[in-house]
Parts: C-alpha cells; sequence; structure tokens
C-alpha cells in the first residue's frame, strides 16, 4: 500500500478534521472539477505543460504534482502532518482528490485509483446522479426510507437526502476507506439524516425502503479491485446479487434504481435476458434503458472479453405494485 493510500484509510481524528478543514478550504475557494474517465485524466496530465501543478485545481483534482507554497504554510503544514499532502523530493502531490456534483463537493482516491480498496468517482458517478435525479423528478410515491449500496463517496445518499430532508437514507458499503469518505462529504455537505453503515448488499440492514439506488461495478477485473470488479460472468455478478436481494426489500410503492454496465455479447444482453424472468409482473413494474451504448472500449483488450461487442450502460427500474 501507497503512502496516499494509506492516509486515505487511516481511521483518526486528525485525518478527519484536516479532511474537513480542506474541503472547506476548496468550497470557500469556489473550487470546481468535474473528474473524467481515467483515460481521460492520464492523457491530460502526460501533456508535458501539466507536469507541475500551478492551482488548486491542478493539485486538488487532477492530482499533479506542485510546488510547497500553494497554501499558506499552516495549511500546508497540517496537511502534511495528517498525510493529505506527501513529499516527492521537493515536490508535493495529494493523498486525495476532489470532485464537484450538483453544489455538492466530494473527496475520492487520489489518481491512479490502483489500491483494491480504492473510492472510485468519475463520469459514471454523474450518469447515476442524473438517473436518481430525474427519478426523483417523477417520483410520487414518498420517501421515508432509502439506501444506497455500494455508497462509495456517498453520491447518491447524499442527492437522495438533500432532496428528501424528512427520509431516513442510509449509505452501506462493504469498503471502510468508501464509509469513511462518506461520512467527510456528508458532514461538508451538512447533510444530518445520512446514515453510514457498513453492510455487503443489504444484508447488514433492516426493514423495507421506498427507494432503493445502487451504482455497482461492473467489470471482469483480473487484480480484483473492489470499486471495479463486479464478479460473475464479465462483471455482472454484484448487479444480479442486489437485484435478487432488492426485491424483497421494496415497500408498497418503493423502487430499485439500478445504473450498471452490461458487456454485450454477440447482439445479445446477457443481464437484461437473466433479470427478465425475475421480475413478476403481478408484483413489479419495470422499465430498462440503455443510457450509453458504448463505454470504457479499452477493456475489450482485457482477457474475457473476446465475444464482447462493446460495454454498455443501462439503468433498470423496478417498483413494486402488489
Amino acid at each position: 500500500m501507497s503512502g496516499q493510500d494509506r492516509a486515505l484509510v487511516q481511521d483518526s481524528t486528525d485525518v478527519r478534521t484536516s479532511l474537513l478543514q480542506l474541503g472547506q478550504l476548496l468550497k470557500n475557494s469556489g473550487y470546481t472539477f468535474v473528474t473524467p474517465t481515467p483515460l481521460t485524466h492520464q492523457r491530460v496530465n502526460e501533456r508535458p505543460e501539466n507536469a507541475l501543478g500551478e492551482n488548486l485545481r491542478d493539485a486538488f483534482g487532477w492530482n499533479r504534482f506542485f510546488e510547497s507554497g500553494l497554501l499558506n504554510r499552516e495549511e500546508e503544514g497540517t496537511l502534511i502532518e495528517s498525510g493529505l499532502l506527501q513529499y516527492d523530493g521537493s515536490r508535493l502531490k495529494s493523498a486525495v482528490r476532489w470532485s464537484s456534483l450538483d453544489g455538492l463537493l466530494l473527496v475520492h482516491s487520489a489518481f491512479p485509483t490502483t489500491a483494491e480498496d480504492s473510492v472510485f468517482f468519475g463520469p459514471d458517478t454523474y450518469r447515476f446522479a442524473q438517473s436518481i435525479q430525474r427519478h426523483l423528478a417523477s417520483n410520487q410515491q414518498p420517501i421515508k426510507r432509502a439506501v444506497d449500496i455500494g455508497c462509495g463517496t456517498g453520491a447518491g445518499a447524499l442527492l437522495i437526502a438533500k432532496a428528501n430532508p424528512q427520509a431516513e437514507v442510509l449509505a452501506v458499503d462493504i469498503n471502510p476507506a468508501a464509509l469513511r469518505l462518506t461520512a467527510i462529504n456528508a458532514a461538508l455537505a451538512e447533510v444530518a439524516n445520512v446514515e453510514v453503515l457498513a453492510s455487503d448488499v443489504l444484508q447488514g440492514t433492516e426493514g423495507n425502503f421506498d427507494l432503493i439506488v445502487a451504482n455497482p461495478p461492473y467489470m471482469a477485473d483480473p487484480a480484483g479491485r473492489a470499486y471495479r470488479h463486479g464478479g460473475g460472468s464479465l462483471g455482472a455478478g454484484l448487479s444480479l446479487r442486489i437485484v435478487e436481494q432488492a426485491l424483497n426489500r421494496l415497500a408498497p410503492g418503493g423502487s430499485l434504481l439500478l445504473y450498471t454496465g452490461v458487456a454485450m455479447v454477440d447482439g445479445r444482453d446477457p443481464f437484461f435476458d437473466t433479470v427478465v424472468p425475475r421480475l413478476d409482473s403481478t408484483r413489479f413494474g419495470w422499465t430498462y434503458r440503455e443510457l450509453d451504448p458504448d463505454v470504457f472500449g479499452e477493456e475489450l483488450l482485457n482477457p474475457g472479453y473476446q465475444r464482447v461487442d462493446r460495454i454498455a450502460v443501462v439503468a433498470l427500474t423496478v417498483t413494486r405494485v402488489g
């Protein structure tokens, strides 16, 4: 584990305080950063003129090395002491990244996300957020209890909680680093109705929910990294587990919103073919939409993807009607 990764998983008051102070400093500065795909991030950073960061976006968004003095001496010293800034020779680098999403500022793992327990944020997070917002705008069911499965940065849970301040919203994950960062992000957003909880899918929770959302990993990752590896056939295993567990935990009128990716094989959608027979039409209404027909094309070079045509992003919405 690298020094950056250790800083991310440390569970100490100093680290939490330093992260909150850094987040507040960035918010007060007007900082915004839209996080691109890892490949785009790499290509932009490899440009010769981007070798050294010159501003807060360079340092805490693009995760570039920068010279001491970008922050004032006290702020810099506190972040170095907590491990959130680390020296490489005379240069500094942040152990975390910060991304903006609809008025939220969210901390997550530094680039590149190579550790098994990295907390990922990227274009999928933005699409997932848009799916949640569309559902909230059209949903007529009052939301008293909701849960974000595999919460990562807590983006989904925070969006639901902000829109439904009266609701109890659970943010669950098996990754301790994700739970710690979700708690930081909730505190920074001043959202008080999010409960952060360790749970493997819904096994660590009780009761039914009016809304269940999930943006699980959907790749077949040879390294087995938790934020990428979905398990099962071509990464669909976790998505199927979520559907299986969620269907029996929906309150009357409650909905499951699953945002995931599917490896399309020989013109077929194997996830759709597996899921639809489980959706009893007397109990559930559902919609299934392909949101993006082709993402992460570079993954097709990896073992196991030889027969895959493309990787598509889909949204499955299931509502309990009976």
